[in-house]
């Protein structure tokens, strides 16, 4: 690692515009986390438009700041309402409000907030470390193993399914149907249906916006008249002051937990679209395993917040590492974070470290002091935050509608987009309803095209199958794909068990009580 680029780039970022755009993108994710219903994938999308006339640090600075403050800010409703703010803060309400009704919101926050900048710092130091390592491994990789490894990451379609596998492959197999409207890898026009906008396919922003924004927007019509109860109310009224002295000593006594936690998350994050809820009940999980008390989780203990906070939060650097080593998204926000890349020319992958050093060097430092930007954010503006989560979404709801037929004709200036965006927001509220999960979709759009293409050019140098399996670090991915399959089927079989046990017993419960 050259020490002049890092020391540049902590000079570029130390920029006031840099820390500016940071600043920004921080308060808006973490508005956005802290609204239920409100994703910060959804505050990513609509950021969007806005960086294409910035640099492409500065673009992806607003970026990263809303991804690092949107992964925090899902605690606060979390904590406050037992409402998560983000998917990725279910795990935190499990403990955080449980301590809201015990009296102890202040201090709760206050473990949540720190847990986040911890796993924020711990996620940025392991991309610094890792990246580099597997930027040069990844130099190796020809056709054959970027196949495979695609191969590799569309098997966890299978994770992201949900109760039904079925229901997850459809979706998964519907995302690489959509995937191959368009100009094909050998230059043949398909399934355009004689519409010319389709003939470069579908962008990926529109449907991302359709099936994320605006299907949940949908959803969130139904729960306009959803009040919350006296008790939730007035714990958002209370004034917030957190005992940061009470918060330093829970963190000390429960580093290791912290540190664990951490770790699970930046792997976690380095799986493709494995995503932050896997980081979060896993890591909960294991708290609670190596915990002396383990009776206390779901009743208000401390490790449970610090659990999933820092292992949410750590997910962000883990995230990085096969988005800018390998050009696959970790998860939806990365993939936009490709397309901002995209837009500005720039291709993510093992070229990008030396081609873009200080481009790299600058992820990394913006990482850090987003962190940074999270704790002050928060500490300083809870209460307005607190206020947040009572927006009525009577309000919210067109709002954010309007913002993002808007952004999604901005990219194309047709109005096509806004169409395409309306489609596949009522397929994505449809799939909801029949709980067909929305993820696999965009697995498939991203990394099918990528599949394609690999395998086309991997027939056009060697038309053999062999070297898919003659290769190593091929063969190893297409093992670890056979071995991510048969692990998804033996936890299937184990939960179909459990399911049934659990069926006999409720029908033997009923029998007592007719007896």
């Amino acid at each position: 690692m050259d020490l002049t680029i890092v020391l540049t780039a902590f000079q570029e970022v130390l920029h006031p515009t840099m820390l500016l755009y940071i600043m920004i993108g921080v308060f808006f994710g973490i508005v956005a986390g802290a609204i239920p219903g409100f994703t910060f994938t959804m505050a990513l999308i609509l950021a969007f438009p806005f960086t294409f006339s910035m640099e492409p640090i500065q673009g992806l600075a607003l970026m990263i700041g809303i991804y690092i403050g949107g992964l925090s800010g899902g605690l606060i409703s979390s904590i406050l309402l037992g409402i998560p703010g983000t998917p990725s803060s279910v795990v935190t309400t499990f403990d955080g409000y449980p301590m809201t009704k015990n009296g102890e919101a202040p201090r709760a926050l206050g473990i949540g907030i720190l847990s986040s900048v911890i796993g924020t710092f711990i996620g940025a130091i392991i991309l610094f470390l890792l990246g580099p390592v597997i930027a040069k491994g990844s130099l190796l990789f020809g056709p054959w193993e970027i196949f495979s490894l695609v191969v590799f990451a569309l098997t966890l379609i299978a994770g992201l399914s949900g109760k039904s596998m079925t229901k997850g492959l459809i979706a998964g197999c519907l995302g690489l149907l959509i995937g191959t409207i368009g100009i094909s890898p050998s230059g043949t026009l398909r399934f355009d249906f004689g519409i010319p906008e389709l003939s470069s396919g579908f962008s990926a922003l529109p449907v991302l916006i359709g099936l994320f924004a605006v299907s949940q927007l949908l959803t969130n019509v139904e729960e306009l008249k959803q009040k919350l109860s006296v008790q939730e109310s007035s714990a958002l009224k209370q004034k917030v002051r957190i005992p940061y002295r009470r918060v330093f000593k829970d963190l000390y006594a429960d580093k290791w937990n912290a540190l664990r936690s951490s770790l699970i998350g930046c792997f976690i994050g380095c799986l493709p679209a494995a995503g932050a809820e896997s980081a979060n009940f896993i890591s909960y999980d294991q708290a609670k395993k190596f915990s002396k008390h383990k009776s206390q989780f779901g009743k208000g203990h401390p490790g449970g917040i610090i659990a999933s906070e820092t292992s949410n939060n750590a997910v962000a650097g883990g995230a990085f590492i096969p988005t800018i080593t390998l050009g696959i998204p970790g998860d939806v926000a990365q993939a936009i974070m490709i397309g901002a890349l995209i837009l500005h020319g720039i291709n993510p992958g093992p070229a990008l470290f030396t081609q873009q050093p200080l481009l790299v060097n600058s992820i990394y430092v913006v990482i850090i002091f987003s962190g940074i930007a999270v704790f002050f954010i928060q500490t300083l503006l809870l209460p307005l935050f607190t206020r947040i989560t009572l927006i009525p979404k009577s309000l919210l709801v067109p709002s954010i509608l309007l913002l993002s037929s808007v952004g999604a004709f901005a990219l194309n200036n047709q109005l096509f987009d806004v169409w395409i965006v309306l489609l596949f927001g009522l397929l994505g509220f449809f799939f909801q309803k029949i709980d067909i999960p929305l993820s696999p979709i965009i697995l498939g759009l991203i990394l099918g095209p990528t599949l394609e293409k690999e395998m086309t050019r991997a027939f056009q140098m060697d038309s053999s199958f062999l070297p898919f399996f003659t290769r190593p670090i091929s063969l190893l991915f297409l093992i670890l794909a056979g071995i991510s399959i048969i692990f998804t089927l033996i936890q299937m079989k184990k939960q179909d068990n459990h399911g049934e046990k659990y069926e006999r017993l409720e029908e033997q419960d009923e029998k007592n009580k007719v007896i």
